[in-house]
């Protein structure tokens, strides 16, 4: 039979035996346990860990002692060990519902989406491991793995909270002034590869030796393959004649405008564009587009979106445009993906491929006196030392080994991805050669290819039923901000009620998102008691009623156009 946990009397409390080994003092487990529990730093918004805590002995110290806003998880690896650990904290556990969880398991993202579903992203700042009990040392490396994944993880809300609050208002009027583009753009649905091997260009360094040496399979006139770029990468597939069959882009702000000068592409690519990408971005090529959304938090606005029938079709938010044209690939066709020049790393003299609108500028300013070499962004505060598919030493970043993480998350269980080798950091796929990737690219015995042919014009006459189904949202928009301005400035006779103003709040939670303690809360706002916050929404309301308001001009049979 296999060996069971042993629960011994001790001086005070219980001993545990498991294995043959002793888990929990045989003298006094009880004041051993407390006496760690005091030992340990009670900081203000921590989330103690505590891995394999048995009987739970200082834990209820632990809880006195520790600030409100901090909590202890408790976590057990071992199946013979959590039924008695649920048994032993089962008083706590109710007395502490919002302070003290158990997990009987310690698989990093079930625990994580336990830290978030109970306490919410942003409740903590830091993770302290707090080892009450020796059961630990049966499973060392998962406890180790699991703490450094919370820590991951924390960062991550934080660091989507602060991108948030810069871009966050610029991302809703990016999405309400392209809502007027839907009638004109087509379904993301409607784009189909079928079996086709897609291959996926980001604009790492090693972009320039995947593209030199898939050149001939590339620039085939009947080429097999489909081709999807991210924006940065279109100039570097310009100059060696490689039309891509989509060009993927998110950039919320002019930065990518530049991607776009010199492609010298007849007719030019699609354009699968985000909705919450800058206007201009629509412009930029001329060619047929895809809207899709990419939602950034959580809003009411998408359900709106959505019950009016209006909301495209949805892309997980991953942040990297890179990692996001890897996911329609993934969306489009059913055959292999190859992702290469996806790098999340850099070299002193290389941060692009060389025909990268930032390499190209580089190479421009280049002076007697001003050199290629970047050591000042190579060797900035927090870039550290890293070590590529290939062995080759690279530099990288916390922000892009951040999104190297992720990829690995979203993607290593997708059977179909590979990434070829080169200098890039390694992205949890199956690593192949060029020569595999060639001939993967090359058609796979007879892959089937939808036939999308090439790409049309775009239209300049939109569907008439959806182009008024998006003034009507629009205008419900403009009828709801407006109605909150009037409350907000007393202008709706007399004090408005409570609860009508919360309920317009709510409805337009898109004014206040970004704020600094909203940012990344699941849609946690001040009370309406709060009047800072009130007059921060106020000064939201001016600007968006004006956004929203009907277009100066309406071309006859064709489209409302707008101001950018």
């Amino acid at each position: 039979m296999p060996d069971k946990p042993r629960k011994v009397p001790a001086q005070r409390g219980f001993s545990v035996s498991y294995q043959g080994k002793t888990l929990l003092s045989r003298i006094d487990p009880v004041s051993q346990g407390e006496r760690l529990a005091k030992a340990a730093p009670k900081t203000e918004r921590t989330l103690y860990l505590c891995p394999s805590p048995l009987c739970g002995y200082g834990l209820e110290s632990l809880l006195a002692a520790m600030p409100s806003c901090s909590a202890a998880l408790c976590v057990e690896a071992e199946p013979a060990l959590a039924a008695l650990t649920a048994e032993a904290l089962s008083g706590l556990l109710a007395n502490y519902p919002h302070s003290i969880v158990f997990a009987g398991y310690a698989d990093p993202e079930r625990v994580c989406a336990v830290i978030r579903g109970h306490w919410g992203s942003r409740s903590f700042r830091r993770v302290e491991v707090l080892r009450l009990s020796g059961g630990w040392r049966l499973h060392a490396p998962a406890y180790d793995a699991l703490a450094q994944a919370i820590g991951r993880n924390l960062a991550t809300d934080w660091g989507n909270a602060v991108t948030l609050t810069r871009l966050g208002r610029r991302y809703i009027w990016n999405a309400l002034r392209n809502l007027r583009l839907l009638p004109l753009a087509s379904p993301l649905k409607d784009l189909d590869y079928g079996d086709a091997p897609v291959l996926v260009l980001g604009a790492g360094p090693s972009l320039d030796r995947a593209l030199s040496g898939l050149g001939e399979v590339l620039s085939c006139p009947r080429r097999l393959c489909k081709i999807i770029c991210v924006d940065t990468a279109l100039l570097s597939l310009s100059d060696r004649n490689v039309p891509p069959d989509l060009v993927v882009a998110l950039e919320s702000q002019h930065w990518n405008l530049a991607d776009f000068v010199g492609a010298g592409f007849d007719p030019p690519p699609r354009l699968a564009m985000d909705l919450s990408a800058l206007p201009g971005t629509w412009d930029a090529l001329g060619s047929e587009t895809y809207l899709f959304a990419t939602p950034w938090t959580s809003l009411r606005f998408f359900g709106r979106l959505k019950a009016a029938g209006l909301l495209p079709e949805t892309v997980p938010p991953l942040g990297s445009v890179g990692l996001t044209a890897a996911a329609l690939a993934l969306r489009l066709s059913k055959g292999p993906v190859i992702t290469a020049g996806i790098d999340f790393s850099y070299t002193l003299e290389a941060f692009h491929a060389r025909s990268a609108p930032g390499s190209r500028r580089l190479f421009r300013e280049q002076t007697r006196f001003k050199t290629l070499l970047q050591g000042d962004a190579a060797f900035a505060p927090g870039a550290s030392a890293a070590v590529s598919k290939t062995g080759v030493p690279v530099r990288t970043n916390p922000a892009l080994k951040a999104y190297r993480d992720l990829f690995e998350r979203h993607f290593s269980g997708e059977g179909r991805i590979r990434d070829l080798a080169g200098s890039g950091l390694p992205l949890g796929a199956q690593v192949v050669s060029l020569y595999e990737a060639a001939a993967i690219l090359r058609g796979g015995g007879g892959a089937r290819i939808a036939g999308q042919g090439a790409a049309r014009p775009r239209r300049l006459a939109g569907n008439r039923p959806l182009q008024e189904a998006v003034e009507d949202f629009i205008r419900r928009e403009r009828d709801g901000l407006m109605a909150l301005r009037d409350m907000l400035t007393g202008a709706a006779g007399g004090p408005a009620a409570a609860a009508a103003l919360e309920e317009l709040l709510d409805a337009s939670d898109y004014l206040w998102a970004h704020f600094p303690e909203c940012a990344g809360a699941e849609g946690w706002r001040p009370p309406v008691s709060d009047r800072s916050f009130l007059n921060r929404v106020r000064a939201e309301l001016d600007p968006l009623i004006h956004l929203l308001a009907p277009p100066p001009c309406a071309p006859e049979g064709g489209f409302t156009c707008f101001s950018r």
